[in-house]
């Protein structure tokens, strides 16, 4: 028996109601490091240090849980906004922002050097001198326009997946405006003061710790808290940090150097709610909101992982797995591209053949999936299934270039339905294949790299399909984004690339 199918399987029995939202959320918080460039760890540290904060504050308990997921989640709606900021500026996505983030603009007119320069760096960085220097001036121009709309994106799409997830109101606002700033210069609303949520005050102090102390060290990142009292942070807020820290009580666990076990032990000790378990529907529904998160990063990707979650789960039931394996093989399929959250936009978007070095990410994101969900002990067989969406039977595929005998006929129908919704939608250089076309280009690829009996029962689901609709030449199934196979018989060199 396989190593997926076997070796795993006790954790997957006890995967439905042995697990709680602190643990999985916890974990998956990591994913949303990736998108904000932030070193790793950033949101659990963030929890920590705002929920310190809001100890000294004396924060009502009923108030505690909620700020506790907004600090963990505040960072979800990120993936559109980086993805627009790209293709706004022309840059690379991750360091322009991390770089928007730090910079002061209640003194727009008078921008850190630091800052000028990483802009400078990242705009444009294929063009040439008069290029970046026009996009450079036009994005100087229309910047307080931009990022309005881009922390109205964000944060309008961070409330809206926290309401999915079940979070109250009082999290969702939190993190809707985390952005605003108490002099009201924030966004989206310009809110000030006292009318911006106390949650949302919190959370922006926890950020700007430890965005700040990862890259100039903790003294410096109380010192610019307190220059920035009264203008970007709530006055009482600062006192209260300020406070902590001479008592030697506000990093604890919250240094990039400390072991990353001990800062999550210490995030999940907070949560007073860690016994309650979620149910299987629960799961479902912090899977979809994360494959959503994913699918944001890039217009190509839009609904791409519900797309392969869909023909994943119809392969598996036609194939006779139990109702089990089926369930696990859909969620599986909704986060197997979660590791594409560190990709940038630039790549994912690009239109004109990648570099190697561009490759080198693009072949990384399996594996960086694999390490996010293995996080979590109950997630550990999704985590190689997940993980080996891109293997091929012959040894083709990658990360690890795995064979036949390697691959769980999971993992097989995983790889399969990925194949059939990357070849059916647009990707940056070509528009979707139609139905037909994209069944002879697979067939081609049996059974050498891809597995016969997976593809016999795709072509048993596309085919109930086709007979439930009348007669469409194309089916939709989602938005693809990963790279289509060697040999296909195309000439874009990004396009030849293995799935």
């Amino acid at each position: 028996m396989t190593q997926t199918s076997a070796a795993f399987r006790r954790d997957t029995q006890s995967l439905d109601g042995s697990i709680s939202l602190s643990e999985i959320i916890s974990a998956l918080s990591y994913a949303l490091d990736l998108t904000e460039g932030a070193v790793h760890g950033h949101a659990l540290r963030s929890c920590l240090l705002g929920m310190r904060i809001a100890q000294e504050a004396k924060l009502p308990s009923e108030q505690t849980s909620s700020l506790y997921f907004a600090l963990l989640l505040k960072d979800i709606g990120c993936s559109r906004s980086v993805g627009r900021m790209s293709k706004m500026h022309g840059a690379e996505d991750r360091p322009a922002k991390a770089g928007l983030e730090s910079e002061d603009w209640t003194r727009a007119h008078k921008p850190s050097l630091s800052t000028l320069k990483l802009l400078w760096s990242n705009v444009l960085p294929e063009t040439g001198y008069l290029g970046r220097a026009a996009r450079f001036v036009r994005s100087g121009v229309t910047h307080h326009q931009n990022i309005s709309a881009l922390s109205s994106l964000r944060d309008d799409r961070g409330a809206a997946i926290l309401s999915k997830l079940g979070m109250d109101q009082i999290a969702a606002d939190a993190v809707r405006s985390v952005k605003e700033r108490w002099d009201g210069s924030g966004h989206p609303d310009s809110l000030k003061g006292e009318q911006i949520p106390l949650l949302a005050r919190i959370c922006s102090v926890a950020q700007h710790l430890d965005f700040t102390s990862a890259t100039d060290g903790m003294q410096s990142a109380i010192d610019t808290l307190e220059q920035r009292s009264g203008t970007w942070f709530d006055p009482e807020l600062v006192r209260m940090t300020r406070s902590l820290h001479r008592r030697g009580t506000l990093w604890n666990n919250c240094s990039p150097d400390n072991a990353e076990q001990d800062t999550r032990q210490a995030v999940l000790d907070l949560d007073s709610g860690r016994r309650h378990q979620l149910e299987p529907n629960q799961i479902d529904r912090i899977c979809e909101a994360f494959a959503d998160v994913v699918d944001a990063k890039s217009h190509f990707t839009y609904s791409h992982s519900q797309g392969v979650a869909d023909a994943a789960f119809g392969i598996a039931q036609a194939m006779g797995l139990s109702r089990d394996r089926a369930q696990l093989v859909r969620r599986a399929a909704l986060l197997h591209d979660i590791g594409k959250l560190g990709v940038a936009n630039t790549i994912l978007d690009k239109k004109s053949q990648l570099s190697p070095e561009e490759w080198k990410t693009v072949y990384e994101h399996p594996r960086i999936t694999r390490r996010i969900l293995e996080r979590i002990a109950p997630f550990r067989e999704m985590a190689v299934i997940a993980g080996e969406h891109h293997e091929k039977l012959d040894g083709s595929g990658y990360p690890d270039h795995l064979k036949a005998p390697d691959l769980s006929i999971e993992s097989r129908i995983v790889a399969v339905a990925d194949v059939y919704a990357a070849l059916s939608e647009d990707r940056p250089y070509r528009a979707g294949i139609e139905l037909d076309e994209t069944m002879s280009i697979m067939s081609k690829l049996i059974p050498r790299q891809l597995d016969e009996s997976c593809f016999e029962a795709l072509v048993s689901v596309v085919s109930g399909q086709q007979e439930a609709i009348s007669a469409p030449t194309v089916l939709i199934v989602g938005s693809p984004m990963g790279y289509p196979f060697k040999n296909a018989g195309f000439k874009n060199t990004a396009f030849e690339s293995a799935l």
